[in-house]
């Protein structure tokens, strides 16, 4: 099935603006235990500030002070596809929106920085009835977006700040969860690197995209070269 940009709110205009300093990065696998299975129970709570914890498979990264690029800038990101770091001042709409073709990985990013969920998937790896599948879970929900990302190592990867996981089959439950346990995970505690930092920087930020910023008809083309820029 095709799939048409759909946006489920109207234009706020809220511009960034992010302290420059280094970033440090600790990636580990987070490993799952018995216990719930409906994705309601990975909802962030003050007592259960990062409910990745119990999804097998997680990336956690942390990313204390992003930066920005300009509209031509290239990022070197270490992870493919990113989830967080250094990243273009325009965020990609994510109001919901389907991107039928790749994005710029730099301003899906900065939708990262802003709470978002991020849905991938490698066009080479899924058939119709899949994408439909993965974009049930997108079409018309804020904070979240979904495009497809050529040459993907896995046939799905999901993103919010600070956190990833790569999957195999469309119907996995682990997508659900992981929706629930990140996207406007404002929470404290999440990074053990710095306790009170938030799940993600921009608690409050608008997920619409801005007039001339960003053109949800005609995004920025997603482009597999490494910049020359680091992630962080």
């Amino acid at each position: 099935m095709a799939h048409t940009l759909r946006s489920a709110a109207t234009g706020l205009t809220l511009v960034a603006v992010l302290a420059a300093c280094q970033s440090t990065e600790t990636g580990q696998a987070v490993r799952a235990s018995e216990g719930a299975v409906s994705a309601e129970d990975f909802i962030p709570s003050a007592d259960n500030p990062d409910p990745t914890d119990r999804i097998d498979g997680v990336l956690r990264v942390h990313y204390p002070s992003p930066q920005h690029v300009a509209r031509d800038g290239r990022v070197r990101y270490q992870y493919s596809p990113p989830l967080g770091g250094t990243h273009d001042y325009g965020w990609a709409g994510c109001t919901g929106v389907v991107y039928p073709t790749g994005i710029r990985t730099e301003n899906a990013v900065h939708s990262l920085e802003h709470g978002a969920v991020w849905l991938t998937y490698n066009p080479d790896d899924l058939d119709a009835d899949d994408v439909d599948l993965l974009a049930a879970r997108v079409d018309g929900v804020e904070y979240t977006l979904m495009s497809p990302y050529p040459g993907l190592d896995r046939p799905i990867s999901v993103q919010s700040w600070g956190h990833q996981l790569k999957l195999d089959d469309a119907d996995d439950p682990r997508i659900d969860q992981f929706i629930a346990a990140t996207k406007q995970n404002s929470q404290s505690g999440v990074y053990p690197e710095d306790p009170m930092a938030t799940g993600f920087p921009e608690p409050g930020a608008t997920c619409s995209a801005v007039p001339g910023v960003f053109d949800l008809s005609d995004p920025p083309p997603f482009d597999p070269r490494q910049g020359d820029v680091p992630d962080s």
